[in-house]
């Protein structure tokens, strides 16, 4: 028996029928099965310091404040997923050792990109450019620059140069101060006491730390002189555990969408800084 164009429609529309009835759960599993860039317990597992760094972070305990906090909580917030903080490191080398450990599967705390991090964990774009630079004890330096420029010294400088352990400078410090002496100190403010001291001859971190400890010690201009390196950079981003490629890709995309690409400058943080502590 023939069959009739009518006969044939009816039997092409019932099969389109029966192919989306079908495909519609299909895709829903697709969609259930797809790869998360999040740990299956659905939670986002966060390094940050124990310490404060502010207008970055706070102390651990005291509130969730900051440009660290906010960026933290909103990717977890975008993943769909709860943000559960781990502040136990002591140092930034100490949040590093968590995302390679599988401990933590994001780092955020004024992390600094270097080349030997970058060997073992993965990094997000920069979210802050800094330039790096230096804290000088003023008469230390005008003996070591004996009345010249002290940028005509600063490379060739052999004097004694303090850094804090485990931080992206004492990594640093050998590479773009061969000849000095290394000191390690335990923290920011042993390295300042120091330099108040004259125990060491300068001191190496980023340009917004030493500007910051300007504003809140105006006293320090006495003793103490700041340094701007130009043309070197200190680029914070977000670390990532190295086995996650796609959280990294998702971050990237975070900041990329949710932030317009901002990359935030010295000034730009001082200016919140100086917001926050009039608050």
């Amino acid at each position: 028996m023939s069959l009739t164009r009518r006969t044939l429609l009816t039997a092409g529309s019932v099969g389109l029928v029966i192919a989306q009835a079908q495909a519609a759960p299909q895709s829903g599993q697709q969609a259930q099965n797809a790869p998360s860039p999040t740990a299956s317990d659905k939670a986002l597992h966060i390094a940050m310091p124990a310490f404060a760094s502010d207008p970055f972070f706070p102390a651990d305990g005291s509130g969730d404040k900051g440009i660290d906090m906010e960026l933290a909580l909103g990717i977890a917030a975008a993943l769909g997923v709860e943000p559960v903080f781990d502040r136990s490191a002591v140092t930034f080398d100490g949040m590093v050792k968590q995302l390679m450990s599988g401990q933590a599967d994001m780092a955020i705390g004024k992390l600094s990109r270097t080349l030997q991090r970058g060997r073992s964990i993965l990094y997000s774009r920069p979210y802050a450019m800094l330039h790096q630079g230096l804290l000088a004890n003023r008469l230390n330096l005008a003996r070591i620059t004996q009345g010249k420029p002290p940028e005509q010294i600063i490379r060739d400088f052999s004097g004694d140069l303090g850094v804090i352990e485990g931080s992206s400078f004492a990594t640093y410090a050998a590479t773009t101060f061969p000849h000095a002496q290394i000191h390690r100190f335990a923290g920011w403010n042993t390295v300042v006491d120091a330099i108040r001291n004259g125990t060491i001859d300068m001191a190496y971190r980023d340009d917004f730390e030493i500007k910051k400890l300007m504003v809140d010690d105006p006293s320090m201009t006495v003793v103490a002189r700041s340094i701007t390196l130009t043309d070197k950079v200190d680029t914070i981003a977000i670390g990532v555990r190295p086995d996650n490629p796609h959280l990294a890709a998702f971050v990237d995309l975070y900041l990329d969408l949710a932030k317009g690409q901002q990359v935030l400058n010295t000034d730009e943080i001082i200016a919140r800084y100086r917001l926050g502590s009039k608050a």
